[in-house]
């Protein structure tokens, strides 16, 4: 599996509870840009329209080679879920307040692309803390074992 795009951001803002993988209906040009790494996941959220759910605010930057049919690149992608998938999210984030964002945009092993979302829960500031504290501990031991 080639990966595309990671949202790093993701990491470290949410606590990831479930995840699932999503198709995602693209145009051909975005196609011929993504697979060439031209991906940004940064402040992408999935949203509800409907019965269906839609990446929005994900940038594919315009390709190249493309002409006057080339694609918008912040446009809305509609993701492709099963249906028990859609409602079962959809009660989750009705229910708990928890919300659903991408965590990162792959080729699986037909080389399709393919959008790996997760159901989160905001991390208050502390927990943040707590993370770059438990980074930054695991750096300086690194840098002792490295060093003897």
């Amino acid at each position: 599996m080639a990966n595309l795009a990671t949202n790093k951001k993701a990491f470290f803002d949410y606590e990831i509870i479930e995840k699932f993988e999503a198709g995602l209906v693209l145009q051909g040009t975005e196609v011929k840009s993504a697979k060439g790494g031209n991906v940004n996941l940064k402040d992408s959220f999935v949203k509800i329209i409907g019965e269906e759910m839609h990446l929005i605010n994900c940038h594919i930057s315009e390709y190249k080679q493309g002409n006057i049919a080339n694609h918008e690149p912040t446009r809305s992608r509609k993701l492709l879920l099963h249906k028990k998938e859609i409602t079962r999210l959809i009660g989750k984030m009705n229910e708990k307040g928890l919300s659903v964002v991408p965590l990162s945009i792959y080729l699986n092993s037909r080389n399709l692309i393919k959008a790996e979302i997760a159901l989160v829960k905001g991390k208050k500031s502390h927990d943040k803390r707590q993370v770059i504290k438990e980074r930054d501990l695991q750096r300086e031991i690194s840098r002792e074992f490295k060093i003897r």
